[in-house]
């Protein structure tokens, strides 16, 4: 239903490569925000937020491909993701995602909003 309600609202959407059965979950979900990380291992929140990062980066070369404009983009550029948006259905998804784009100092161009926000945006409501 998530996805309906953006598609409804004409958002862009593009999914992650581990996304609906395949899933990853932003870790919350098994507690992972309230512990301290495991050491040599990346947070599940992080890995999360990497992943959401190169997908929408992925999509702006995609873009820039179709405007004939050539890039070689490995890692997410700030001009590449300023204005994206991460859509989540979850408050705990909330914070870790946030934590995430924060700890990947990248909140000045991707912004996590809940699915609700997007609605009261588009609706013209101002929370």
């Amino acid at each position: 239903a998530p996805r309906d309600v953006l598609a409804a609202l004409d958002a862009d959407l593009v999914e992650m490569k581990r996304s609906k059965a395949n899933g990853l979950c932003c870790g919350a979900g098994g507690a992972q925000m309230w512990k301290e990380p495991e050491p040599g291992k990346k947070d599940i929140n992080i890995e999360r937020t990497e992943e959401a990062l190169a997908t929408l980066s992925g999509q702006a070369a995609a873009l820039d491909n179709l405007r004939g404009v050539e890039t070689e983009r490995t890692a997410p550029s700030e001009h590449s993701l300023q204005g994206a948006i991460i859509a989540v259905s979850c408050p705990f998804c909330m914070t870790m995602m946030s934590d995430g784009v924060k700890n990947k100092e990248q909140e000045a161009n991707v912004q996590v909003f809940d699915l609700a926000e997007l609605i009261a945006s588009a609706e013209g409501i101002n929370a």
